[in-house]
């Protein structure tokens, strides 16, 4: 089995400012209606655009729709459609910048689509772009992906589920849905991000983790599977796939526990061995070392027989004794593998 550790949700963390950081899905669904309500598409043809001055700052006055200014990433959209490096427009002058993209801007008939908050334009494209809203896509979480919800906060307060004027990253987790994967505890989780304003694609990151830390990096995970989408024509399909994919982790998270829970059923009904020597040998085949394999008899015993649970049981308390991390988890993962012996 392969694990990976994952740090897109780190990367987040550590990028996000406090007011894009929200408590729940509920809030950041507020929030996301709020901006969709609040933004507006207008349409014109390059030659209906004029860049120039709105007081000391830099905008750009649209046909009769008056003048607007512009934030970062819309400015770069701006530069990019006259063809001119946003970073030699930032040299100069407001009064020269605008001059000059006066001067490279095209001239064709074929219209821009210019979506606005607040007379700040939030982004600008042409129409191979189609949008997909944040609103839309915590809407599907909230109905397809009810038993998740983002890990403990990290360790700056940021909690896992971020929105902006530019994008929307959510880092869910089932914290009720561990089972097991080749003896070892996993449980489900995904990463789903968004651009209404074209910054990045739509896209769902799923996977089987084993731990999360406050950097909220996801530590020793399998499965990893990764979609996204680009924002064309098609792209509201996109939603009904990851609700798809979603469905299908609910899916393979209720089989395993289900599987689990049989597995744990038999282990619980499944004797080691008839006898203390046959029960000994048994362990020291699989790996427990002779004076632990005994510690754990004895333990069981206390049960009233051997059984698989009641030694894996046994020998998951004695590693809990263990002072080196490392030392600990090999002795897990020994003790996790006898339940094999019970499929």
């Amino acid at each position: 089995m392969e694990k990976q550790n994952l740090t897109r949700a780190s990367q987040e963390l550590f990028q996000r400012t406090p007011d894009e950081s929200f408590e729940s899905l509920r809030a950041l669904s507020t929030y996301c209606r709020a901006k969709r309500e609040q933004s507006v598409d207008v349409w014109h043809p390059p030659s209906q655009i004029t860049p120039e001055l709105i007081g000391e700052d830099f905008g750009v006055r649209l046909g009769s729709d008056g003048a607007f200014l512009l934030n970062d990433w819309s400015f770069s959209q701006l530069c990019k459609c006259a063809a001119v490096g946003k970073e030699t427009i930032n040299r100069l002058s407001p009064h020269t910048a605008a001059s000059a993209l006066k001067e490279t801007l095209p001239r064709s008939n074929k219209p821009l689509q210019f979506y606005h908050r607040d007379q700040v334009i939030r982004s600008i494209h042409g129409t191979g772009y189609t949008r997909l809203h944040d609103s839309d896509v915590v809407a599907m979480l909230q109905e397809f992906a009810v038993d998740f919800q983002p890990p403990q906060v990290g360790m700056n307060g940021a909690t896992g589920l971020y929105a902006g004027e530019q994008d929307l990253f959510c880092f869910l987790i089932d914290p009720q849905g561990w089972t097991e994967i080749e003896g070892e505890a996993f449980a489900p989780g995904f990463f789903i991000w968004n651009s209404e304003v074209g910054k990045r694609s739509i896209g769902i990151e799923t996977f089987w983790f084993q731990a999360v830390c406050q950097n909220h990096i996801v530590w020793d995970a399998t499965e990893v599977v990764e979609f996204t989408r680009k924002h064309t024509s098609s792209v509201h399909s996109a939603l009904t796939e990851m609700k798809r994919i979603i469905e299908a982790l609910v899916a393979k998270r209720d089989e395993r526990r289900a599987g689990f829970i049989e597995v744990i059923g038999r282990a619980m009904r499944t004797k080691l061995g008839d006898d203390a020597d046959e029960v000994l040998k048994t362990l020291t085949k699989n790996g427990i070392g002779r004076s632990v394999a005994k510690q754990a008899m004895a333990i069981a015993e206390q049960q009233g027989r051997f059984t698989i649970f009641a030694l894996v049981d046994a020998l998951t308390r004695l590693s809990g004794e263990i002072v080196n991390a490392g030392d600990r988890t090999d002795a897990d993962e020994r003790a996790g593998a006898l339940l094999a012996l019970a499929q």
